[in-house]
């Protein structure tokens, strides 16, 4: 994939790459279909200038399909980037310290087929979303790994957890 849609810096490197599944296309593409279907039908049974109307079918399709392959995800060892756009481009990047939280879905077809979306909250809002992408649980555990979010664990170690409670101890004698 090329990258210069994104910028690295320092020792950065490229941990996981991928875009949505072609079959993110299909509702735009059968709306295209739908179209070219029924200028075809309209020209052989009404009027032959109907068949125009296949113009703007074909070009449903190929929006659709467009959109799907210029969309990018990429996480790196510092930030997680989506670059999506046809006519421009939109890139965002979201620096993995940043991440507050992650979580992933499956519709029915995408349990069937191993596909799913890839929910990031971050802070400050706008959540991003990485849409129907092979294997999300790698992903979001990739994610997960690298921000090292875990809810059941404690930062610090006891050593420093008991240098706290000392100082809090001498406050609250200070206090009374």
């Amino acid at each position: 994939m090329s990258d210069d849609w994104w910028f690295r810096h320092g020792d950065e490197r490229v941990v996981w790459e991928g875009q949505p599944r072609l079959s993110a296309a299909l509702p735009g593409v059968s709306v295209g279909i739908a179209v070219c279907a029924f200028a075809v039908a309209a020209a052989v049974l009404a009027d032959p200038r109907a068949a125009i109307g296949v113009a703007p079918g074909v070009g449903v399709m190929a929006w659709a399909l467009l959109r799907v392959r210029r969309t990018k995800y990429l996480l790196t060892t510092r930030a997680l980037w989506l670059k999506h756009g046809i006519a421009g481009r939109t890139v965002r990047r979201v620096g993995l310290n940043k991440v507050q939280n992650t979580g992933y879905s499956r519709s029915i077809t995408g349990s069937a087929f191993g596909y799913g979306t890839i929910t990031i909250e971050v802070a400050g809002g706008g959540d991003l979303q990485f849409r129907r992408i092979d294997d999300p649980e790698a992903v979001q555990a990739a994610i997960t790994d690298r921000t090292g979010s875990d809810e059941d664990s404690i930062p610090g170690s006891a050593t420093q957890w008991r240098s706290v409670l000392s100082v809090v101890r001498e406050i609250r004698a200070e206090i009374e």
